[in-house]
């Protein structure tokens, strides 16, 4: 697929800070959920992503330009992993006035992948 970095602290962190571009936040959150771009056909493969995604975007939507995706990704957070980021990475927000639209959405994404990496991987090692 891309050149994606790990998923771990480190990349949650730089997600955090902005030190990750937003295009490479979107595929490290498209790969988790399980799109895959298929260069030999020139489109997306969605056969990995579940149901209640790929119905709604049978192509990976932006998380950063669209709200919409990133209230569903907010949505798919489980209850217990919705302040995972403050809860496992200290993480204390953004300060009024220094935020807009693109870092909420953003801290999102790296709540929804911190979980993910919390439910899925971490668990297996």
């Amino acid at each position: 697929m891309f050149n994606l970095p790990p998923l771990n602290t480190d990349t949650i962190w730089a997600i955090l800070n902005d030190q990750i571009d937003d295009a490479t936040v979107n595929q490290l959150v498209w790969h988790y959920l399980g799109y895959r771009y298929d260069y030999s056909t020139d489109i997306w493969d969605n056969s990995e992503v579940a149901a209640e995604w790929r119905d709604e975007y049978p192509q990976p939507p932006d998380f950063i330009e669209n709200r919409p995706p990133t209230v569903k990704l907010t949505r798919s957070i489980p209850p217990a992993n919705k302040q995972i980021a403050k809860e496992k990475l200290g993480f204390k927000g953004y300060k009024i006035g220094e935020f807009g639209p693109r870092q909420t959405r953003r801290a999102t994404a790296a709540n929804w992948l911190l979980s993910y990496w919390e439910d899925h991987i971490n668990k297996a090692d």
